[in-house]
């Protein structure tokens, strides 16, 4: 096999991260109240939310913002929509949030079969995640993925964001990967499909949502049993 260490990504490849927070979401806006609030329409929060969500997660991945700043300040940002300028409550619902996110359960379409599949190929599974250290190993437990992953590299451990190159060797180190053997598996074509090639590793992008491609991959899929084409 030319590969045998696989590098995930976690939240938008595997782990349905849009139907998961906006469930979680929509838990949040129901316990708060949010509708007593003139919060009158779920949806056009949620369209507020993702739209605030994406563009701190940005900053954020290229260092402009701290975590704290980017948990709180998206709840902060979407009640300002509504004219809700209430900090409490926004640093609340970012708590709330980050609780109850990860124990939802949703994953991509055949996520299991394709894990077990690479599994009994003998593959080694890794995940490189941006995400938050107990957050991402709390999805794992609650999804039943922790058990496929041989190392889970977080940017909270390895002091690193993708896509710099630094996350992904030192995920190379922990799991005693070689780059020639290893490969990256993301949906994000400038954290992982950047991240890989910023590091000199083969990539595989997951285009779940059949966009355009702005960063040529080694490799494009568009479902994740297409993975057992090359692998």
């Amino acid at each position: 096999m030319q590969y045998q260490q696989l590098f995930f990504d976690l939240d938008h490849t595997l782990w349905d991260f849009e139907s998961n927070s906006k469930e979680t979401l929509n838990d949040l806006y129901e316990n708060n109240l949010l509708i007593e609030r003139g919060v009158l329409d779920f949806e056009q929060f949620f369209t507020h939310y993702s739209h605030h969500n994406h563009r701190l997660w940005d900053r954020y991945t290229k260092g402009f913002i701290r975590q704290e700043e980017l948990r709180w300040k998206r709840m902060w940002l979407a009640l300002l929509e509504f004219k809700i300028a209430d900090e409490p409550l926004a640093k609340k619902m970012s708590v709330q949030f980050l609780e109850k996110l990860p124990t939802k359960k949703k994953l991509f379409p055949y996520t299991i079969e394709i894990l077990d599949y690479l599994k009994n190929k003998h593959y080694k599974l890794h995940l490189v995640t941006n995400g938050f250290e107990s957050v991402q190993h709390n999805k794992l437990r609650e999804s039943n993925l922790t058990k496929y992953f041989d190392q889970v590299i977080t940017s909270e451990a390895s002091n690193s964001l993708k896509p710099n190159k630094e996350i992904f060797e030192y995920a190379l180190q922990k799991a005693g990967a070689k780059l020639s053997e290893s490969i990256m598996i993301g949906d994000n074509q400038d954290a992982d499909i950047q991240g890989g090639i910023n590091a000199g590793m083969d990539t595989i992008f997951v285009n779940h949502l059949q966009v355009e491609p702005t960063v040529k991959a080694t490799y494009m899929i568009h479902h994740l049993k297409e993975l057992e084409n090359i692998l």
